[in-house]
Order: C-alpha cells, then structure tokens, then sequence
C-alpha cells in the first residue's frame, strides 16, 4: 500500500502482547503517523477509488491492520434502518458477529471509543464473547454511521486505550472514510430505489427492459436459451371495488410474494405495471418456463388473499409463456410474444399458461 508501513515497528510480540499491550506500545508511533500528510492523503485516494461500500471499508481495514497490530478487525456500518450490519472484515470475525454488531451499536449510538479488556464481562453490554474489543466512531456529515473494530480473541489484562492525541488524530482520518462509505451507501441505496417498484419491492419494468436487452445479446451469443412469463391476475378490479384501493394493494403485495417465491434466485421478477408481471427465465428453454408458470398460476389460484384482514379474496393468473430463439431474437419481440400470449389466455377464459409460437 503506497505509503504505509506494512507493520508497526512499535508493536510488542510474544504471549504478552495481547491489544492493550499493542495499543499502548505503538501509540507514538501511531501518533506521527497519523499526523503525516502523506498518510491522510493515500488514505483518502485508497478509498474514494470504488463506489462499492464494502471495497471502501476494506481499505480503511487494510490500514486499520496496521494501525492496531492485530489481524482480526471490521467495519459495521447503520444501513439506514437502524440495522447494524458488518461490510468489511480481516480475518474470522464470524463467530463474533452477533457481538460486534452490539458493539457498532453501543458506538454509533453514544458516539465514542468502546475499549473493554473482556466482553463477556462489559456491564455496558453483557453476554458477549470472551474478546478484548477496541472500536472507533466512524463520523461523518455530524453523524456517527458506524465502527471501525479491532479485537483480540482472546482477552487482554487492561481495558484497550490511546492517549488523547492520538484519538484526537485518529477520529480526524477516520473522517474520510467515513465519508466515502456513507457516500457508496447512499449511491447504492439510490440505485436500488431506480430499478425497485415502490409497492412490491419486485423490480419495475425500466429495469425488465435493461435486464431482457443484456440477457437476450447474451443468450444470443451463447447459443442458451431464454424466457420470459407475463402474468395477469385474473378479476383484481374485484377487490378494489369490493373493498378499496387500499386492500388492493395489499393484494399486489402479496401477489409479488407468491411470485417470487416461485421463481430461482438467478430469475428475475418484476411488476410491469397494475397488476400485471414478469418474470425473466435466464438459461431456461420452453419446458421449463412452463412449468414455472404452471407452478406460479396453481400457488396464486390457491392463495387466499387479503386473510389477515379477514377478507380471504380468490384470485387467478393467465400467464403468457415466450422463448427465445423459437419465438423472438430481440427484448422487444420477446415482450411482444409473452404479452400476446398472456391476452390469448384471458380470452380463452383465463386461469391458464399459453406457450407464444410463431404465427
């Protein structure tokens, strides 16, 4: 990493030196360092140079594993709903996530430094593992959104701790990162909310049409197959003139529900508009995309909607089955076919799967 020391040259070794003795004995060190020009700068250049929150924060760690001398570190960050989650890590912290979630918490909340010899035994947040814990506020736009985290896995015989300045310096740097993690954060949470339909959560049909023209150029160059469903449900007007808009909506809601839970994780699922679906089918042929579909309209006709608010509304789903090759080589035609073969079902008598063909 240009510009920072691979290893603090202050920090003790041995069975002794466990994070309060590293802390202690590299504190001058630590201390200049954090005061020199050149570090704040290859700092700020290492994690302004994604966009992707967890590439951000495990450049802080890359320098964090230096700063503290320890191997096992994190970075938990507030996504927004007050739910702490950890983005970045150095070394095996997953047997004490559940405790360094608390701790991100505790921090983020009091905004200050959490040093504790042994967590286990911290009255400020008991029943956590048998660590030494040593986490800084990461602070930015007057806010605390996180912690910067290194610990021990074992205890340590004094609680963790720097000296004034050094903390001092130490919140300063830790000001950028900061900054570029709650930044990435905002830009990918935006990004979700372009491409995200507001009621369903499902993705919307700007991001249907995107997702059809990448995976038809590369189902044609690969020779794979592709699907698409289009799914109408099947007498909705009913429930928003027999009890509102409102439980119409719920009723979407759970529509896209039963629709996603029939679809893989490598699908896609959107709502299209009203109540009208979508489903893109990647590496699937026609017999497959008809079976997701059969399987789709049996769980929507045997569904019982709007039950919690003692309604139990029946609905049923035409679905429009279209491939490509057999019967589309772009997105657009691809649509057309699925959205024709959909309007044949409804005009069939509706509550069925029709595979679109060539006419």
């Amino acid at each position: 990493m240009p510009g920072a020391p691979r290893t603090n040259p202050a920090a003790p070794r041995g069975a002794q030196a466990d994070l309060a003795a590293r802390l202690r004995q590299g504190a001058d060190v630590l201390h200049d360092w954090l005061n020199r020009r050149d570090t704040l700068v290859e700092l700020i250049r290492s994690v302004n140079a994604t966009v992707e929150p967890p590439t951000v924060a495990d450049a802080l760690l890359a320098y964090a594993e230096v700063w503290f001398s320890t191997r096992h570190l994190a970075v938990a960050v507030d996504d927004g709903s007050r739910q702490i989650n950890v983005i970045a890590e150095r070394g095996d912290c997953r047997p004490f996530a559940e405790g360094l979630e608390r701790v991100a918490r505790w921090v983020t909340d009091h905004n200050e430094e959490f040093m504790s010899a042994n967590l286990e035994t911290d009255r400020r947040l008991p029943g956590g593992p048998p660590v030494a814990i040593a986490a800084f506020p990461l602070r930015c736009r007057a806010r605390t959104i996180g912690a910067l985290i290194a610990l021990d896995p074992t205890p340590a015989s004094t609680a963790p701790e720097l000296p004034a300045s050094v903390l001092s310096s130490l919140r300063v740097v830790l000001e950028a990162p900061a900054l570029a993690i709650d930044t990435t954060m905002h830009l990918q949470r935006a990004e979700a909310l372009s491409v995200t339909d507001d009621l369903t959560s499902l993705y919307n049909s700007r991001y249907l049409n995107q997702v059809l023209r990448r995976e038809s150029k590369r189902a044609s160059r690969s020779s794979r197959p592709l699907s698409l469903l289009f799914i109408d449900l099947d007498g909705f007007k009913g429930v928003n003139d027999k009890h509102g808009h409102l439980c119409g909506s719920r009723a979407l809601v759970e529509a896209a529900a039963v629709i996603r839970g029939c679809a893989r994780e490598t699908d896609m699922c959107a709502r299209f508009g009203g109540d009208e679906f979508a489903v893109v089918l990647p590496e699937t042929g026609s017999e497959g995309a008809i079976a997701v579909a059969e399987r789709i309209r049996e769980r929507v006709s045997s569904h019982s909607f709007l039950a919690g608010e003692g309604i139990n509304y029946r609905l049923t789903a035409s679905v429009g089955v279209a491939a490509l090759p057999e019967v589309a080589t772009t997105a657009e035609e691809l649509i057309k076919a699925a959205d024709m073969a959909m309007y044949r079902v409804k005009d069939g008598g509706k509550n069925g799967v029709l595979l679109a063909t060539r006419n």
